[in-house]
């Protein structure tokens, strides 16, 4: 856990020490007309790092506010599979995690605090409840990044309340999130006129690649979130298009799966099948998607003329169709 009281000042400084690097980076890469690989690589690193770091204070600050109520609502409300279901949603919404949902199912299952059904009505509910860091990406509040980062500075330093530095902490994490996604946007503009990148991210156009490639990236960095707001982040600067986010995201629900595997290795029986299970639901979901994405980017465009926003609106509507298709018939699944 991030926030142990007497951590709170370095986390802090932590925190401010990386957007001073980076604003430096980024002040001196703007100077040099020329393409530095080095450069680029080193502002995506550092931005992906402040985004995931961002995340995790966020996330954090969320557990410390809220949650021993999300555990006595999981352990008390999901014997109905649909409340189940809205139950997962609203806790991943609460702690900003579905890795960290299905981490807590598979521990319930593991001490017998649920069962194996209750806890599928949980895990399909976690899948919608994660789309809602997108939903906030995509809106363009990166230039108030560094406000957010500032008050919650204040707060979590300042504040007699535990409450109010636990908020301080979920609104700087909110803060460094969004400036990461800022540095990255910076870093990748000398790329938007190159062939070669350009040709890359054109490949992901071809479902199977980029499902493979926005699954293997979320494996290795642990957050479907922050691939989700990478592809996002890339079609906000114009260098994506709909047709290739859509298969990373898919993608990125199959990667996502990989803490939940980890997790059940050493659990019960079912413990390990809620694991199995949202491996299961993920793959088979993407499996109906991928073969009609053309005409499901035909349908989401219509969502909205931005194609951050329809990133982020696939990203909400597959998860929510998916649910309603499998939801059914977790009570015959045994």
């Amino acid at each position: 856990m991030l926030f142990k009281r007497n951590i709170y000042p370095a986390a802090i400084l932590l925190a401010l020490l990386v957007v001073l690097t980076t604003n430096l980076y980024a002040s001196s890469s703007s100077n040099d007309g020329e393409i530095s690989l080095f450069l680029i690589a080193t502002g995506l690193l550092g931005g992906l790092g402040m985004f995931l770091y961002g995340m995790e204070m966020m996330s954090d600050g969320m557990k410390m506010t809220a949650g021993d109520s999300m555990r006595a609502i999981l352990e008390k409300l999901t014997s109905n599979r649909f409340i189940a279901v809205f139950i997962g949603a609203f806790v991943t919404m609460v702690i900003q995690s579905s890795s960290a949902t299905t981490v807590m199912l598979v521990s319930f299952v593991n001490s017998g605090l649920l069962n194996f059904v209750q806890a599928l009505g949980v895990v399909l509910g976690s899948n919608i409840g994660s789309t809602v860091t997108a939903q906030i990406v995509a809106f363009k509040v990166t230039d108030y990044a560094l406000l957010l980062i500032a008050a919650g500075s204040v707060m979590a330093l300042f504040a007699k309340k535990d409450t109010v530095k636990h908020l301080g902490f979920v609104i700087l994490g909110f803060g460094l999130l969004f400036y990461g996604m800022k540095v990255m946007s910076d870093t990748m503009k000398p790329l938007r006129t190159d062939p070669t990148f350009n040709s890359i991210l054109t490949s992901f156009e071809n479902p199977f690649l980029g499902i493979i490639a926005g699954a293997v990236f979320t494996a290795l960095i642990q957050s479907s979130s922050a691939t989700t707001g990478i592809v996002i982040t890339l079609a906000s600067g114009g260098s994506i298009t709909l047709e290739a986010g859509i298969p990373l995201i898919l993608g990125a629900n199959i990667g996502t799966c990989v803490t939940a595997i980890l997790a059940g290795l050493n659990a019960t029986r079912d413990a390990k099948r809620v694991a199995i299970g949202h491996v299961t639901f993920n793959i088979i979901g993407v499996l109906m998607f991928c073969f009609w994405i053309p005409y499901f980017a035909d349908f989401i465009a219509q969502t909205s003329d931005n194609v951050p926003r329809q990133i982020a609106n696939a990203h909400t509507i597959f998860n929510i169709m998916a649910t309603i298709i499998f939801i059914p018939f977790t009570p015959f699944i045994s």
